[in-house]
């Protein structure tokens, strides 16, 4: 098995959840909540026409309960979320992926425009031995 102390760098590729799970920004911060439950989620990207435009993540909308819960029934996507994540090829080496992992949820992975994958600290924290 791959592990993150071998000598040969693993890629992005190798290691990225491919059922990646996105919202609209549209969409009812309500039903973001019930998609998260569901799939065991704490971080989701916002998409909108095929670009990525943010990030919602269970501390936003934490946040956003603590400070404004009389809101939540009302709040889209788009008025909660963080800048968008870094997005990285599928060659990128584990190297990159774990500093960009100090300061994202997530990072994603794309070819051509096109996501193909998210890589978050469970997948990293996945190859260690």
């Amino acid at each position: 098995m791959e592990n993150l102390r071998s000598k040969e760098e693993i890629k992005a590729e190798q290691i990225m959840r491919t059922k990646v799970i996105f919202v609209e920004p549209k969409e009812p911060i309500k039903e973001v909540i019930k998609i998260m439950k569901s799939k065991g989620i704490s971080q989701i990207p916002v998409i909108d026409k095929e670009r990525v435009c943010g990030i919602v993540t269970e501390s936003i909308i934490l946040n956003c309960l603590a400070e404004h819960p009389e809101k939540i029934s009302y709040l889209k996507a788009e008025e909660v979320m963080e800048e968008t994540p870094p997005i990285v090829s599928p060659k990128t080496g584990q190297k990159l992926l774990l500093e960009l992992l100090k300061g994202y949820p997530i990072v994603l992975v794309a070819e051509k425009g096109e996501i193909k994958g998210l890589i978050s600290k469970t997948e990293i924290l996945g190859k260690i031995e």
